[in-house]
């Protein structure tokens, strides 16, 4: 047992002991927040928002297409940008359209842009700001989000995404380690200072951009950004973001099936499967269990007529390659011996998977009377030239116009063998008709695209069986449900969604 004294001194001592350890931790609490200053400092990223940045310092770019329901969704948008900027009672900042900033077939790709952007902007602005027709921004959070950001510096900001395994689309880069590199969404919006646009455009000046494939813009331009480790990785940025739900957002991307009127009947939209005499077995059976009831028209065209399918044998010979031959035959039945009530021609392979009532939502907002030729874009060459394509698994849509004037031309495949999308895209383009893209046609399955990305879409397509249940995708992520319902798209759908 403690003496008296002792037991007296004790509650006396509590009081300069709390006070020492509250000035220790204080101290503490004052270090951490000194070494935090020095860090952000170093990074150049402003913890009291002392960077001065008005909208006019705001270049904003517009992901848009020049098919009208597109081009008319990204008007939209630009004049909610310009309302939110005259309700700040600031200058009104640029909004660019990009379809409208250059005839270069290429222009969507973005990097051929850049020397544009340096040459008209550097002196005046201080961040290039991407965004596609549907991404929701809020202006003045925006602007507050950008002056964290010291803009003397070379910053390439987004909401990242990341691979969770290798894949070919994105031709198995970091296989070892799929995770670490990070990438763009662009529904959410992203942006880049003027001082790395100005270093891109000395390099695109000293290094032409390679004529190569272009099949997922948003990587490929993270890795030109990137170059190696001697550019920039992608700055993460939690105020732009694809839900929307979160208070702290300055930017949401309300994914929906558009619904423009009424969806487009069965009736109107022809389904054509190619396939041959090896896949009758195994893929046919799953197309008939999945989604070919959906079809009011569908065939299945061969190199074998089987009655017990039906097959059509259009004559073509089957090809390993390429089935440029059997598509223009395809091209050609549906133009001459189909009913000319049919508006619309879709061309799947027989491992696609397709969702048509979907399908019919979507092209209700088109007009079949315009030449339309609709799907997941790639690009071929677009660095030097070159076209854009409707990538053929995750499914072509055409109407009937762009049909007919494909085929009042004179440009035909090379052979039958040749990349049947490829010839088209460069037949269409030779003929000024655009691709039309939309980003709910995939190539490839889901366990291809990042989690994140494939959380803000309403999926109409998807391609490949390979190491996959088909059966299972289809249920998971095609087959109608009840809250598959498409939206109406109004002229008013913008300020309500602001």
């Amino acid at each position: 047992m403690q003496p008296p004294a002792r037991r007296r001194a004790l509650p006396a001592l509590l009081p300069l002991l709390t006070c020492s350890l509250a000035l220790a931790l204080a101290s503490e609490d004052v270090k951490k927040e000194i070494t935090r200053s020095k860090n952000l400092e170093k990074s150049g990223i402003s913890r009291n928002n002392d960077i001065v940045l008005d909208l006019k310092g705001i270049v904003f770019v517009i992901q848009s297409q020049s098919n009208s329901f597109h081009a008319k969704r990204a008007e939209q948008l630009k004049r909610s940008i310009l309302k939110q900027a005259a309700d700040l009672t600031q200058e009104l900042p640029s909004v660019l359209l990009l379809h409208e900033l250059s005839k270069q077939e290429g222009a969507w790709t973005i990097l051929p842009l850049l020397p544009h952007f340096s040459v008209t902007y550097s002196r005046n602005s201080s961040w290039i700001f991407f965004c596609e027709e549907e991404t929701r921004i809020q202006v003045p959070e925006l602007l507050e989000v950008l002056r964290r950001y010291d803009p003397s510096k070379e910053w390439f900001l987004g909401k990242a995404l990341h691979d969770e395994e290798s894949t070919i689309i994105h031709h198995y880069a970091f296989s070892e380690n799929p995770t670490v590199f990070k990438y763009p969404d662009f529904a959410a919006g992203w942006a880049l200072s003027i001082p790395l646009v100005n270093k891109l455009t000395k390099r695109l000046k000293s290094e032409p951009l390679k004529s190569d494939f272009t099949i997922d813009l948003k990587h490929e331009v993270a890795l030109y950004i990137w170059d190696k480790g001697d550019g920039p990785p992608l700055t993460p940025v939690p105020e732009l973001c694809t839900d929307g739900e979160d208070t702290h957002c300055a930017t949401a991307f309300h994914s929906f099936l558009p619904l423009c009127g009424s969806p487009v009947k069965k009736e109107d939209i022809f389904v054509a499967v190619k396939t041959c005499k090896k896949f009758h077995g195994d893929r046919i059976p799953i197309v008939k269990q999945t989604w070919a009831g959906q079809a009011s028209r569908i065939e299945y065209y061969s190199d074998y007529a089987e009655s017990s399918i039906p097959t059509v044998d259009l004559g073509i010979p089957n090809t390993d390659r390429g089935h440029c031959g059997k598509t223009f035959a395809i091209l050609e039945r549906f133009l001459n011996h189909s009913h000319d009530k049919i508006a619309w021609l879709v061309i799947v392979d027989d491992d696609t998977l397709i969702s048509i009532s979907r399908l019919r939502h979507l092209l209700s907002c088109y007009d079949s009377g315009d030449p339309v030729f609709l799907g997941e874009r790639y690009g071929y060459g677009l660095g030097t030239g070159g076209y854009s394509y409707v990538t053929g698994g995750g499914g072509m849509v055409f109407s009937r116009e762009a049909i007919r004037r494909l085929l009042a031309s004179k440009c035909r495949c090379y052979s039958n063998d040749a990349p049947d999308d490829m010839v088209l895209g460069m037949c269409f383009s030779g003929l000024g008709i655009s691709v039309t893209h939309s980003p709910l046609f995939h190539q490839a399955r889901p366990v291809d695209y990042p989690g994140d990305y494939l959380a803000h879409h309403v999926p109409v397509s998807f391609h490949k069986h390979w190491n996959i249940d088909p059966v299972e995708v289809y249920a998971t992520w095609l087959a109608p449900r009840v809250e598959d319902k498409a939206r109406p798209v109004t002229q008013k759908g913008f300020k309500d969604e602001l």
